[in-house]
C-alpha cells in the first residue's frame, strides 16, 4: 500500500531546524576563532609592521604629487 507523505514532514522539519541551529553555532565558533586570530596577529611583530607600512604608504600618498600629473607628455 502507499504511504502518506505527510507523516515524514514533521521529522524533515525537525531535522532542517536542527541543521540550521548546528550551522548557526558553527558560524559563531568560526567568527570567534577568526576574531581571536586577528587579535593575535595585531599583537605580533608582523601585524605591527604591516600596520606601520600601511600608515607610511598612506602618508606618502597624500604628501607627494600635490596636483602634479605622474607622467608629463611632450610633443615634438
Amino acid at each position: 500500500m502507499g504511504q502518506c507523505g505527510c507523516f515524514g514532514a514533521a521529522q524533515k522539519e525537525q531535522r532542517a531546524e536542527a541543521d540550521r541551529l548546528e550551522a548557526q553555532e558553527a558560524r559563531a565558533r568560526a567568527a570567534e576563532a577568526a576574531q581571536k586570530r586577528q587579535q593575535e596577529y595585531e599583537k605580533s611583530a608582523a601585524g605591527r609592521a604591516a600596520r606601520a607600512h600601511i600608515k607610511a604608504m598612506k602618508e606618502a600618498k597624500t604628501s607627494s604629487n600635490q596636483g602634479e600629473p605622474v607622467l608629463k607628455w611632450q610633443m615634438g
